[in-house]
């Protein structure tokens, strides 16, 4: 099984300490690289992407309806995202035998890959304070990354909504 590894290339810290401010990862930094393990226990890095964009996306929770509407809508619209040479990777807290049963209940076809630790998340700004039905909470903040060719930041989107989201994304890439 893979370990979490991130190394933060942005040059940010990780944002781990108590009040340390937010990471907000802007376009044109480079995005911080990985390596987590999928749903099936195999190691998968960002490096793994290099030469083409990929879309890395953080969510709170497998099979929960914001996250499963989030993640079926990219699989829906992979044939797409993959016809103009743009992968598609989630990234969850979730141990990887939730993500496989996840993975596996949709019919998902792109990596779920598992940060236990939230190491890559706080790298990313993934994880921190957000509100949770008008509470603030410590917790994962639903957010998209489109990270290009070069493994720069092409697009950073923070507390997304799930519904539709994937249709924005494509408008801002204008695909």
């Amino acid at each position: 099984m893979a370990e979490n590894n991130v190394e933060n290339n942005a040059g940010n810290d990780a944002g781990t300490g108590a009040g340390a401010a937010p990471v907000r990862l802007e376009e044109g930094q480079a995005a911080p690289q990985f390596t987590l393990a999928d749903e099936a226990g195999n190691s998968v890095s960002l490096a793994d992407f290099a030469g083409q964009k990929v879309i890395v996306y953080f969510y709170p929770k497998a099979d929960t309806p914001g996250c499963t509407t989030e993640a079926c809508d990219f699989r829906d619209s992979l044939t797409q995202l993959n016809g103009q040479n743009i992968a598609v990777v989630g990234i969850s807290p979730d141990p990887v035998e939730k993500l496989a049963k996840f993975k596996e209940k949709y019919e998902l076809t792109f990596p779920l890959l598992s940060d236990e630790d939230k190491s890559v998340m706080k790298a990313y700004g993934a994880f921190g304070e957000k509100k949770n039905y008008g509470k603030v909470v410590q917790g994962v903040i639903r957010s998209t990354f489109v990270v290009d060719e070069e493994g720069k930041i092409a697009l950073a989107k923070y507390n997304v909504k799930a519904t539709g989201h994937v249709a924005r994304i494509a408008k801002e890439l204008e695909l």
